[in-house]
């Protein structure tokens, strides 16, 4: 697999990671069992990146991902990075104090099995958290107390983004980019190239949207957010299919995979403009071992045509841009 040197992290990075919210909840049921099968299959085909955070059934993510790093002898192959301060209840600014931070990471690293964590990140925290000093110089503590290898912020807009890259320390940057969402692209990603900084690509095939599997009479389980979630009732809408109208992200999907390569499915296409445009890893969610291999396998194709890359954007300018550019 392809892989990036980030300065801040003092690591390479594969481009193709994988995210671990579906092994905790909220995209309907996937067993202990099952978990363990999808972590060994994409480790197995060349993922070394896994991100969880402490909120994913409630620490069910991250001690999944603990139990699959302990059973495996090449351990320091793997970067785990998981995410902390959406437990706060409620999810307020006040809430993210160095004793919170110390608590949360304490609860982490215990249900990774491990005494440091390799990249803690603020899961998504009010805007205020982010520009508040007093974040960054807890963070900054917690490393300083071998607590965590290294820091990053995951954040839901372009100007946050671009707010956390002025921090010293800071190692990764988590964001939404995708054929969907292709803001970041244009302001965030060189600038982190320049600063050695990660970015992470979060919802990389839109909630499922660019798999090309879904019609406009797809249904989802109760207790997965692309049901609950799709006017915003839980958190970020723009978590739930990138923000975008459901109808309207799959007639938009259609047209993308109507230009996939021969040999190639819609996802991998997805992926692989990802990674094409520059970020340091996508890291998409897996159901299934057959996903978690054929998302590994991009890190392993080749360069998109430019026309392919053209008509991505034309769909995105023509369809989706008016809905999620803006607020984003």
């Amino acid at each position: 697999m392809r892989s990036t040197s980030v300065t801040k992290l003092g690591r390479a990075v594969g481009e193709i990671g994988m995210g671990c919210w579906q092994l905790g909840a909220d995209w309907g049921d996937v067993s202990d069992e099952l978990s363990q099968e999808i972590l060994g299959a994409a480790a197995d085909a060349g993922v070394t990146l896994f991100d969880t955070a402490d909120v994913y059934g409630d620490g069910r993510s991250e001690r999944a991902v603990g139990a699959f790093i302990a059973s495996r002898a090449d351990r320091d192959r793997f970067l785990v990075a998981t995410k902390m301060g959406r437990r706060s209840d409620p999810h307020v600014a006040s809430a993210y104090t160095l004793d919170a931070f110390r608590a949360w990471t304490d609860r982490s690293r215990q249900n990774l099995g491990v005494d440091t964590l390799d990249l803690i990140q603020l899961h998504c925290p009010p805007t205020e958290v982010l520009k508040n000093p007093e974040t960054f110089d807890a963070l900054r503590s917690l490393q300083d107390e071998g607590v965590v290898r290294a820091w990053g912020a995951s954040v839901e807009t372009v100007d946050e983004a671009l707010h956390v890259l002025g921090e010293e320390g800071l190692a990764s940057i988590q964001i939404i980019v995708n054929v969907f969402r292709r803001k970041p692209l244009e302001v965030v990603i060189g600038r982190a190239a320049d600063a050695g900084v990660a970015i992470l690509a979060r919802v990389p095939l839109a909630s499922g949207l660019l798999s090309g599997k879904y019609d406009e009479s797809t249904t989802f389980a109760a207790n997965d957010h692309r049901t609950y979630n799709r006017e915003g009732a839980a958190f970020d809408v723009g978590e739930t299919f990138s923000g975008v109208p459901f109808e309207l992200g799959v007639r938009a999907a259609r047209e993308v995979a109507a230009v996939v390569p021969e040999g190639w499915t819609t996802s991998q296409l997805a992926l692989r403009w990802l990674t094409q445009s520059g970020v340091t890893a996508a890291i998409p969610g897996a159901r299934t071992v057959e996903q978690a291999v054929t998302n590994a396998a991009v890190g392993d194709l080749p360069s998109l045509p430019d026309d392919v890359m053209a008509e991505l954007a034309r769909i995105y300018n023509d369809s989706i841009r008016e809905h999620v550019h803006a607020r984003w």
